[in-house]
């Protein structure tokens, strides 16, 4: 029996996002993720529709903040490209226990499977963005943007190096992402110390950058979310378009530029990656 919850509004956003990084080439056969912190009053109209019983699983860490919260995720092995066509089958709505420490699944994935692989990475992003922000951010969005990932092997990993060049770019990087980029050395995908190491990156970052691997982006909505994972894939599509003919910058954007337009704009811009 189909669940209406994967035809409301928040669903209809959560789908579009995921066809749009498909349409974009971010999401080779199974690659990339997304979660969603679902709004108490969204949830409200679909409880007494909802499976409480399944199985009980671990999430590998206690997250207090999350207890009694519903996420929206895709699922482990899924294709971006058939999110649209069979949401169902793709997606899973789970519920964090009230010990903060276990899930179950509670929609979706009508023909078996589990949650997102990153799960575990998800939430222990959530918990960190909630918590820097306010509860505001409630997206968590992970893709393979080709020209972000082709700096990895170029630049130091280092988010002083990656935010600046990326700011240098182009003109509104500084104003959509001012606080930089965070960036995380290659480790194995899926387990404690990919997930420890992008979680504390996200204390202050809505970006972090995997290196050879992709970007996780965090924000207060699907297309501001989108938007951000865009801004940045952009800005590293002209960068490698700059090195791809030049060894150096003949001119950019000078550290006093970035001052005014920091001011102009109404952002507190991350300075010390200026010097």
């Amino acid at each position: 029996m189909k669940n209406g919850i994967f035809e409301s509004e928040f669903a209809k956003g959560f789908i579009n996002l995921c066809e749009m990084g498909w349409q974009k080439g971010w999401h080779e056969r199974n690659g990339g993720n997304l979660s969603y912190r679902i709004k108490k009053e969204e949830i409200a109209p679909y409880l007494d529709s909802l499976c409480r019983t399944g199985e009980i699983c671990g999430i590998g860490v206690t997250l207090p903040h999350l207890a009694g919260e519903f996420f929206m995720v895709t699922g482990s092995g899924k294709y971006m490209s058939n999110v649209k066509g069979d949401p169902e089958n793709c997606l899973a709505v789970i519920e964090i226990l009230p010990d903060g420490g276990h899930f179950r699944t509670v929609a979706g994935l009508s023909a078996g499977g589990r949650p997102t692989s990153e799960l575990p990475t998800h939430l222990m992003g959530h918990d960190a963005r909630m918590s820097a922000t306010d509860g505001s951010r409630r997206v968590i969005y992970h893709c393979h943007p080709a020209n972000l990932i082709a700096m990895t092997f170029l630049l130091p990993l280092e988010d002083r190096v990656f935010s600046k060049e990326l700011w240098e770019m182009m003109t509104e990087c500084p104003i959509i992402f001012p606080a930089g980029v965070g960036v995380v050395k290659w480790m194995v995908p899926g387990g404690a110390e990919i997930a420890r190491a992008s979680v504390e990156k996200m204390k202050t970052f809505d970006a972090v950058v995997w290196a050879h691997h992709g970007i996780f982006c965090a924000g207060d909505d699907f297309d501001n979310t989108f938007g951000l994972c865009h801004t940045v894939e952009k800005a590293a599509e002209i960068w490698i378009k700059v090195r791809s003919v030049a060894e150096s910058k003949r001119q950019t954007i000078t550290k006093d530029e970035f001052v005014e337009l920091a001011k102009a704009f109404g952002v507190e811009l991350n300075t010390d990656f200026l010097d």
